[in-house]
C-alpha cells in the first residue's frame, strides 16, 4: 500500500501547489519541480524512481494528444515552415552544439557519448512551453509556433537519441543511413497516425450519441496510436500527434454537445493531474541522480551543469534569429506569402526553450552496460547534466519570460475579439432573418415570436457595440447587463427549487441529476454571455 499512499500524497500536494501558482502567477512546472526537489531532500522519505517506460507509455501519449487538440490545424499549416525549422533544424543544431561543448570541455566525453547527451536535452518540452505562455499577452502566431514545435521536436530528439546510442554501442555511424532512416521513421509515424485517426473517426460515428463511450475512446486513441507505432518501429510521437490533429479537425462532425462537455471536463482534470505528477517526479529524482556522482566535487558539477545549460540555451538563440531572417532574405516567395518578421516575437521564441520530462526519461532509459558488458560511459553524469538543464531552463527561462514579454511590449492579437464579435453578429442576424422569413407566417403567435426574437435582438445589440458599430436597439449596455443578471438570478432560483423538492422527497435523484444538467448548461451559456458583454 505504500505506493498508493505516496501517489495520493503527491496528488494532494499537486492540487495545493496549483492554487499557489494561480495566486503568485508563475508557471506551475517551475513550482512543482522545486517542490519535488525539496520533498526529495527530506531525510527518511522513500525514494521514488521514475521509470522511463512509464513516462514513454503512460504519460507521453495523452500529454501529446491533449496538446495536439488545442493546436489549430489551419494555424499549424500556415506556420509549418518555422515549426519545421525549429522542430528539426533547431533540435539537431542544439544537439551538435551541446555535443561539442561536452566533448571539448568535459573530460571523458567522446563524440558518440557527447551526441547522446545533446540528443537527450535538445527538444523543448510541450507541456512546459504551453504552461509558460498561458495567460501571457503573446501573439497567436507565437503560441502556434511554440506549440507546433513542441509537438514534433520530441520525435526528432528521440530519433537522434536512438542513433547516438547505436553509435556508442557499435562505434559506427553512417550519416546518410541515419538520415534515410529518419525519414522512414518520421513518415511512417505520420501515416500510421492518420490511419488510426481515420479508423477512430469511423468508430466515433458509430458510437455517436453515447458520450461516455466517446470520451473513453478519446483516452484510448493516443495509446493505440503510440503502441502501434512502436510495434512497427516508427515514430510513436508523430503518430499520436497526427492522430490528434486528424480527429480534432473533424470533432464538430463526430461529437455531440454532450460528448464535448463531458470529454473536455474529463480531459482537463486528467491532464492537470498527469502534468503535476510528471513535474513533481522530476524534482524527486535529484537524490537518486546525486548518488551516482559522488566522485565529483559540487563546484565542478555545478560548473559542468552551467556550461551544458548555457550551450542548450545559447544554441537555440543562435539558431532562431538566423532561422527567422535568412530564409526571408533568400526567398522572395516567403516574403510575399508571410507577414514581416517581428524581432520581439522572435526574441520570445528564442527564449522559450524549457526542457521537461521527455529529456529526463530519455536519460533514465540509458542502458547500464554496453553489449560487451562494460558500463555505459558517463551515464550518471549525463543524468545529472540533464537534470541541471531541465531545472535551469524551467526556472531561469520560465520565471523571466513574463518579464521579457513586458519589457518587449508584446501584446496579444487585437483582432481576435473583433473577429469573434463579427461572427457572433452574423450568426444572430441570420437567425433573425430565418425567424422573420419562415416562422412569422402563421407558424407562431405574435407573442411567442416577440419572445424568440428578443433574445437574438439583445445579442445583436451587444455584438454590434463589441464590434464597434452603432447599435440600432434602444437597449443600452446597462440594460443588456440587467437582462443577463435577471436570467442568472432566475436560473439560481430554479436550482434552489429543484434542490428543495429533492429534500422534500418529491423528486428522485435521477430527475434531480437531469434537471441539474439542463440548468448547468443554461447557466454556462448565460455566464458566457455576461462575460462577452463586459
Amino acid at each position: 500500500m505504500r505506493e498508493v499512499e505516496i501517489i495520493l500524497i503527491l496528488l494532494a500536494i499537486i492540487t495545493a501547489l496549483a492554487q499557489v501558482t494561480d495566486k503568485i502567477k508563475i508557471p506551475y512546472p517551475v513550482l512543482l519541480v522545486v517542490a519535488g526537489m525539496a520533498i526529495g531532500l527530506v531525510p527518511g522519505l522513500p525514494r521514488i524512481a521514475l521509470d522511463p517506460e512509464v513516462v514513454f507509455v503512460i504519460f507521453l501519449p495523452p500529454l501529446l494528444y491533449s496538446a495536439s487538440w488545442t493546436t489549430s490545424w489551419p494555424d499549424f499549416k500556415a506556420a509549418k515552415r518555422p515549426i519545421t525549422l525549429l522542430a528539426i533544424g533547431c533540435v539537431l543544431f542544439t544537439t551538435i552544439a551541446v555535443a561539442a561543448v561536452a566533448h571539448f570541455f568535459i573530460p571523458g566525453f567522446p563524440w558518440p557519448v557527447a551526441f547522446v547527451l545533446g540528443a537527450i536535452i535538445s527538444p523543448p518540452d510541450a507541456v512546459a512551453a504551453t504552461a509558460a505562455t498561458k495567460g501571457l499577452f503573446v501573439p497567436r502566431r507565437v503560441i502556434t509556433v511554440l506549440e507546433g514545435e513542441s509537438l514534433v521536436n520530441d520525435a526528432t530528439g528521440l530519433i537522434a537519441y536512438r542513433y547516438a546510442l547505436a553509435a556508442v554501442a557499435t562505434g559506427q555511424f553512417v550519416l546518410w543511413q541515419a538520415g534515410l532512416q529518419f525519414l522512414v521513421v518520421a513518415g511512417g509515424g505520420i501515416l500510421l497516425g492518420v490511419a488510426v485517426g481515420q479508423v477512430l473517426v469511423w468508430v466515433h460515428k458509430i458510437t455517436r450519441g453515447n458520450a461516455t463511450v466517446d470520451t473513453s475512446l478519446t483516452f484510448l486513441a493516443p495509446y493505440v496510436s503510440y503502441l502501434a507505432a512502436e510495434e512497427l518501429h516508427v515514430s510513436g510521437v508523430l503518430a499520436v500527434v497526427s492522430t490528434g490533429l486528424f480527429i480534432v479537425v473533424r470533432s464538430s462532425e463526430i461529437f455531440t454537445h454532450e460528448t464535448r462537455l463531458q470529454s473536455v471536463a474529463t480531459w482537463n482534470t486528467v491532464i492537470f493531474l498527469l502534468n503535476g505528477v510528471v513535474f513533481i517526479l522530476i524534482g524527486l529524482q535529484l537524490p537518486a541522480v546525486a548518488e551516482g556522482i559522488r566522485q565529483y566535487s559540487w563546484p565542478l558539477l555545478l560548473g559542468y551543469g552551467a556550461l551544458v545549460s548555457g550551450a542548450a540555451i545559447v544554441g537555440r538563440i543562435l539558431w532562431v534569429y538566423p532561422g527567422a531572417y535568412v530564409p526571408r532574405w533568400l526567398s522572395r516567395g516567403i516574403r510575399e506569402r508571410e507577414t514581416a518578421t517581428n524581432l520581439r516575437t522572435v526574441t520570445v521564441i528564442a527564449w522559450t526553450g524549457m526542457r521537461g520530462v521527455v529529456s529526463l526519461a530519455a536519460a533514465l532509459a540509458l542502458p547500464l552496460t554496453l553489449p560487451d558488458g562494460s558500463p555505459f560511459p558517463q551515464r550518471n553524469l549525463i543524468l545529472f547534466l540533464t537534470f541541471c538543464v531541465i531545472l535551469s531552463t524551467l526556472v531561469l527561462q520560465g520565471l523571466t519570460l513574463p518579464l521579457i514579454i513586458r519589457l518587449l511590449g508584446l501584446k496579444a492579437d487585437g483582432n481576435v475579439d473583433q473577429e469573434e464579435a463579427e461572427v457572433r453578429l452574423r450568426i444572430a442576424r441570420s437567425v433573425i432573418e430565418h425567424i422573420e422569413e419562415n416562422l412569422s407566417l402563421g407558424v407562431m403567435t405574435d407573442d411567442v415570436l416577440a419572445q424568440v426574437k428578443a433574445k437574438y435582438e439583445i445579442r445583436i445589440a451587444r455584438q454590434m457595440r463589441k464590434a464597434g458599430y452603432k447599435s440600432t436597439t434602444q437597449l443600452n449596455d446597462e440594460q443588456v447587463q440587467q437582462f443577463h443578471q435577471v436570467q442568472h438570478d432566475l436560473i439560481r432560483l430554479e436550482r434552489k427549487s429543484v434542490i428543495q423538492l429533492r429534500r422534500e422527497g418529491k423528486i428522485s435523484d435521477e430527475v434531480l441529476r437531469r434537471l441539474e444538467y439542463e440548468l448547468d448548461l443554461e447557466e454556462s451559456r448565460v455566464l458566457l454571455e455576461v462575460e462577452m458583454a463586459k
